[in-house]
């Protein structure tokens, strides 16, 4: 008997047959689920989701090293969010993919998922992730080197069944860390000082200021939405952060973005980070009360109306 080859394949460069082999692509679902059923989930299974606060622990897959990638989720986030908006076979989409973990969410769970990420140091990584899995499903992963703004190029319209993404946060990790949120010692660790912004490429959405983020951001991903079918959700993980002793509400401007290109909020979900966050540090005490953004961040639901 032939050994199984894996259906994960990770490819580069924009070029036409990429191009090609990304519109051919499977998105019609592959389950039996009735056609006004959201996704494969059983009552006991969504009732799980409803609540709005959600709590997820890292498993050994999961790249925790920030040498790799400064900002990462886990891929047990990804695999619930997949799961609640999609059926299998459907496809998902991640313009900013990073370390590839919605691909590998998007690969335990059976979807047909692409990922693209301007760098080719996460390409690879997530090329080096999903190489080490094999799957017995049908499903097919592909992860492109290219820039946010030309995905549109890759996708007919209504294809896609879900957009699941974490954006740069505009230039607020384009600067040194100071690890205010660490205790004693751990809090000059390897990451003291060092500025973790993914990269000063032109392109990149962390070296912009919040105003030029924003429209960039509408920018994106209004040319996202005629690639969404009807009712097709769009969830983005971002945070909010301090900047020079003030508040910066990144997930406004991202509702406020997208709501002004045709997206309809649906859900604000707190992922609740509290059960791995350890030694934290002290903020404002005695005099000044500061919510420690390390311990939760938002997940923007909306979808195409």
């Amino acid at each position: 008997m032939d050994t199984p080859v894996s259906r994960i394949e990770c490819v580069e460069g924009s070029s036409r047959d990429l191009i090609s082999e990304v519109k051919n692509l499977p998105h019609i679902k592959t389950c039996a689920c009735s056609k006004n059923h959201l996704n494969c989930l059983t009552a006991k299974e969504w009732i799980k989701s409803q609540i709005g606060v959600w709590q997820f622990n890292y498993e050994s897959r999961d790249v925790r090293d920030k040498d790799l990638h400064p900002a990462t989720f886990p891929i047990s986030l990804a695999r619930r969010v997949i799961e609640l908006f999609t059926h299998r076979g459907e496809l998902v989409l991640d313009p900013f993919v990073g370390s590839g973990t919605t691909l590998v969410a998007a690969a335990d769970c059976d979807r047909n998922a692409v990922g693209f990420d301007l760098l080719q140091k996460y390409v690879d990584l997530g090329k080096q992730r999903l190489n080490t899995k094999s799957l017995f499903n049908g499903s097919k992963q592909l992860i492109v080197c290219d820039d946010a703004r030309r995905i549109p190029a890759y996708f007919s319209e209504d294809c896609l069944s879900l957009i699941f993404t974490s954006p740069p946060y505009a230039n607020l990790l384009n600067r040194p860390r100071k690890n205010k949120s660490r205790r004693g010692s751990e809090r000059k660790n390897g990451q003291y000082l060092k500025v973790e912004q993914y990269s000063q490429d032109g392109r990149d959405l962390g070296i912009l200021t919040l105003d030029d983020y924003s429209r960039e951001m509408a920018s994106i991903f209004g040319a996202f939405l005629p690639l969404l079918r009807k009712h097709a959700h769009c969830v983005i993980n971002v945070p909010d952060m301090w900047l020079e002793d003030k508040r910066v509400t990144i997930h406004l401007s991202v509702i406020d973005s997208l709501r002004s290109v045709g997206y309809e909020l649906r859900n604000i979900i707190i992922w609740d980070r509290t059960n791995i966050v350890n030694r934290v540090g002290i903020f404002g005490w005695p005099s000044n009360y500061i919510t420690m953004g390390v311990t939760y961040e938002y997940l923007l639901d909306f979808w195409k109306p």
